[in-house]
């Protein structure tokens, strides 16, 4: 099983996260951050990955460092669990409407970190969200799981449904992007072989 569980505590966060490639999208997700649970519940969901993260953070503060490590943790936890990459697809792409929002993520599971984030969110806060966090969370999380991604949006007015769109779309690329292909399953996909 692509299975990996992570376990982070520094002085402003305290995070437990547990990350199943081949689950059937169930979540249990508690960051003290309502806006990010759902996010991330999403994100499960639409990636059919069974997730559970439990993060104590500094909340008093802002959502900043919460958002900021359970990217960093999530982006861990994919490169553990996807191990070697033997036989994964590699690339992975969606593009995918949200009322009206449509919003493009692509990734490259290469083995290099890189975020092209261009989501023009029209409002600083959804809720008590910091809307900028956004962007830290998915650059906590490219750095880790050192992969490139790229996510976009064509069009949007409703910042909710712009970073909704974002984390679904985001779900259903990697999905895409770490599912094994069974005529290559003891390859690595690369010239190179190696990622």
């Amino acid at each position: 099983m692509r299975v990996s569980e992570i376990n982070r505590k520094t002085a402003e966060t305290d995070i437990k996260l547990r990350l199943n490639l081949d689950g059937e999208g169930k979540s249990k997700i508690d960051t003290g951050c309502g806006f990010l649970d759902h996010m991330l519940t999403l994100f499960a969901s639409h990636g059919r990955f069974d997730l559970t993260v439990k993060c104590k953070g500094d909340m008093n503060v802002d959502a900043h460092h919460t958002t900021e490590d359970i990217g960093i943790c999530l982006g861990k936890a994919f490169a553990e669990a996807v191990g070697d990459k033997k036989g994964i697809n590699r690339y992975g792409s969606m593009i995918l409407p949200m009322d009206e929002a449509l919003i493009l993520a692509a990734v490259d599971l290469s083995g290099r970190a890189y975020l092209g984030c261009t989501l023009d969110l029209p409002s600083p806060r959804v809720g008590d969200f910091d809307t900028e966090l956004v962007e830290e969370f998915w650059y906590g999380f490219v750095r880790e799981a050192k992969c490139s991604l790229h996510i976009k949006k064509f069009d949007g007015k409703n910042t909710h449904h712009i970073i909704e769109g974002a984390f679904k779309a985001a779900g259903r690329a990697l999905r895409a992007a770490v599912a094994i292909d069974e005529r290559f399953a003891d390859q690595v996909p690369s010239t190179k072989g190696v990622l």
